[in-house]
């Protein structure tokens, strides 16, 4: 059966000043959100199903070192991160269903790569290269599908619910990595890196079929904004978003190095309660950004992170520890919505995916130096020094959103928070 021409297909953007019809049913706003949202997740669960497989395949099964397993995961991360400004783009002047498609075709090659390294065991570089393929591949088809499907998402119910797409952006997402890696672990004690290549693969492409029989969303034709403007007026919410980062980082890396250091068991049970937090604050507060404002609701999960970050470095026992990390995923629960919210709004609906990529890059930058930067911290003062330090990274984002709140004029703090 053909698509519908292209007239037929065309929705504009919903305006936010016009009466918004989702707004009286929140649960069929929800449900439209989710029918969207359902190709992150599964963008998500082809980055999760190998996470947990793929450093032991690469040093254990190929022989490399632990830099080189190491070297196939973070691949993805810096090509997420050089291509999320181009999905933004391209979603702005093709509509964010092209962007979509094309970003879950990367995370189906993704694994057709995986599948052809298993061919050359016997030459394992050329199996290496193959695996660092497809890592790339993978990380430009999680910006190109996680870009184009919150965009998509937000064209579908309105921008008035902007908030509401991203909190449900972020639950799929965390959602689908937290089922991806321990499905992967089971799925290959069952038949190894080929059924998992096969299921990778099936997950890209049922995902693909389903979103190319759905109709699109395109936006009122308009001039693009050049990229240093949208940086000029993303750069603030984006350095606060990237400063209060640096709490997850430290709490999902070096987590399970600090109970060791201080021989504590359970560290796993850290990351746990920190995610259990972190989706359940956004299912619990759905509403909060529109009632209150996004500046306002980052200010209050600034407050809350640094007690937590604070509570992990002061903890006595292993159990103080977790509950450190659980009020740490309270905090940065809501900072990536409620600091995206105002500044998606920076923009015109036509613009907003380049807002959206390059606000979320911000976040791939952070999680990418994090590691490295309380690396050297940790070698200079200890391990138990990234905890205070991150939260002082955390109040300079308090610090700059308190500034912003009282710079905002009245007329706008009541228009955000309403």
């Amino acid at each position: 059966m053909p698509e519908p021409s292209f007239r037929e297909m065309q929705i504009s953007m919903p305006d936010a000043a016009s009466p918004d019809l989702t707004a009286t049913h929140p649960a069929k706003t929800t449900l439209r959100i989710l029918s969207i949202l359902v190709f992150n997740f599964a963008n998500y669960l082809t980055i999760g199903l190998p996470l947990a497989i793929l450093p032991g395949y690469v040093h254990e099964h190929l022989g490399y070192s632990a830099f080189w397993a190491g070297l196939v995961i973070s691949l993805q991360y810096f090509a997420t991160l050089l291509s999320r400004p181009y999905a933004g783009r391209y979603a702005d002047k093709v509509g964010p269903k092209r962007v979509v498609m094309f970003g879950l075709s990367g995370c189906l090659l993704s694994g057709v790569c995986y599948l052809l390294a298993l061919g050359f065991d016997a030459a394992p570089a050329v199996s290496l290269a193959l695996l660092c393929l497809g890592r790339v591949m993978l990380g430009v088809g999680q910006s190109f599908a996680g870009t184009g499907s919150t965009l998509w998402g937000i064209s579908v119910v309105g921008s008035l619910h902007i908030g509401k797409v991203i909190s449900w952006s972020g639950v799929v997402t965390y959602g689908a990595m937290a089922i991806g890696a321990p499905l992967g672990v089971l799925i290959f004690s069952f038949g190894g890196l080929t059924l998992l290549s096969v299921c990778i693969m099936l997950v890209a492409l049922t995902a693909l079929v389903t979103a190319w029989r759905k109709p699109p969303v395109v936006a009122k034709a308009s001039t693009q904004i050049p990229f240093r403007q949208v940086l000029g007026k993303i750069l603030p919410y984006g350095m606060m978003l990237a400063l209060a980062s640096t709490g997850f980082g430290v709490i999902a890396t070096f987590i399970t190095l600090f109970y060791a250091a201080k021989g504590w068991p359970g560290a796993a049970f850290s990351l746990t309660f920190f995610s259990v937090a972190f989706v359940g604050m956004r299912l619990l507060l759905p509403n909060s950004i529109n009632r209150f404002g996004g500046l306002r609701v980052a200010l209050v999960c600034f407050v809350v992170e640094i007690i937590g970050l604070m509570m992990v470095f002061l903890a006595p026992t292993a159990w103080a520890a977790m509950a450190g990390a659980f009020i740490t995923g309270v905090g940065f629960s809501l900072v990536y919505p409620a600091l995206g919210v105002v500044a998606v709004k920076k923009l015109p609906p036509e613009n907003q995916g380049s807002a959206l990529a390059t606000y979320s890059a911000f976040l791939d930058l952070s999680l990418g130096i994090t590691g490295p930067l309380a690396g050297m911290l940790m070698a200079q003062a200890g391990i138990d020094a990234i905890y205070p330090g991150s939260a002082l990274l955390v109040l300079m984002a308090m610090a700059l959103v308190v500034r912003l709140l009282l710079r905002q004029p009245a007329h706008e703090t009541s228009a955000s928070a309403g």
